[in-house]
């Protein structure tokens, strides 16, 4: 028996605002807690040296992200929730178009989350100086 999952495609679509556009991409999103087995180190210590905290509104983006302007403390809202989240960790090499949304030690909930296609909007800043 062949059983064909369809998941759902994102569309890329720009908000311009008066000083700041937001652009949004259709990632990969899981979800990760602070608990020991799931991390190398400490696993409230992120990869940029922050101290993350359940109820923080924090992500974790593949390194492409991030060289496409994601770094650190970038801005962003995902499809889904209602909160602004802040990127504050970095992720393995091997992945691609992903995000890792923080889900303090709630294991439960995170598993409930699983993986899925989502748009993720984040900002950047206007360049003023073009004319």
């Amino acid at each position: 028996m062949l059983i064909l999952i369809i998941l759902p495609a994102c569309k890329r679509i720009k908000d311009k605002g008066p000083e700041v556009d937001w652009d949004t991409i259709c990632v990969t999103a899981t979800a990760y807690n602070s608990v020991h087995y799931q991390t190398e180190d400490d696993p409230r210590i992120t990869a940029w040296g922050d101290t993350l905290k359940p109820g923080m509104n924090a992500i974790a983006v593949s390194r492409d992200l991030i060289r496409m302007g994601l770094e650190h403390n970038s801005k962003v809202k995902i499809e889904g929730f209602d909160s602004i989240f802040l990127v504050k960790d970095k992720m393995h090499y091997r992945w691609r178009t992903r995000i890792d949304i923080y889900m303090g030690e709630d294991i439960t909930r995170a598993r409930k989350f699983g993986r899925k296609k989502v748009n993720m909007a984040y900002i950047f800043k206007k360049d003023t100086t073009k004319k």
